[in-house]
C-alpha cells in the first residue's frame, strides 16, 4: 500500500459521526484492528528492506574491492569496472562511491518511503488509541451546553 492510499482511507475512517456517537465509539475496535494489520505488515516490510539494503551493501562491497566474480556482475548486471577505466580510491573515500551508487540510493530511498508508512500508520494508531477521550469530550461539552 501506498502513503496516498492510507491517508486515503484515514479520511475516510477518521470522521466521528456527532449524532451516532455510540456507534463511533464502538467502531474504534475495528479501526484499530485495520491499522494495526496494515501497520504490522509495513513494519515486517522495513525489517525485510532493511535486512536486503545490508545484503546490498556486502555485494556493493565485493564489486568496487575487486572481489566479486565476473559471473556475478553478469547475473546482476553491472558493469565489469565500477570506476570506468579511473585509478581505484582509497579505502578511505569509499564511502563517496557507495552514497553515490544508484543501486544503494534506489534502496535507500525505499526504506525512507517504508519508514515515513510506518511512521503514518503509528500516528493514525495513536490517534484511534485516544479516539474515545475526543468522543467523551464530546459528551461533556454536549452535557455543559445544555445546563446539565
Amino acid at each position: 500500500m501506498t502513503v496516498d492510499e492510507i491517508l486515503e482511507m484515514w479520511k475516510k475512517d477518521s470522521p466521528i459521526d456527532e449524532i451516532e456517537l455510540d456507534t463511533t465509539s464502538m467502531d474504534t475496535a475495528k479501526l484499530h484492528g485495520k491499522y494495526l494489520e496494515l501497520l504490522t505488515v509495513a513494519k515486517l516490510q522495513l525489517k525485510r528492506l532493511n535486512l536486503k539494503i545490508a545484503s546490498l551493501k556486502k555485494d556493493k562491497w565485493l564489486y568496487y574491492t575487486g572481489k566479486m566474480t565476473k559471473e556475478e556482475m553478469d547475473e546482476k548486471g553491472w558493469a565489469y569496472d565500477p570506476f570506468n577505466g579511473g585509478t581505484k580510491p582509497l579505502k578511505g573515500d569509499m564511502d563517496y562511491y557507495y552514497d553515490s551508487d544508484a543501486d544503494i540510493q534506489a534502496f535507500v530511498a525505499k526504506i525512507e518511503y517504508q519508514q515515513t508508512l510506518v511512521e503514518t500508520l503509528e500516528e493514525i494508531m495513536n490517534n484511534i488509541r485516544w479516539r474515545h477521550s475526543t468522543i467523551k469530550n464530546i459528551i461533556d461539552w454536549r452535557k455543559f451546553t445544555s445546563g446539565n
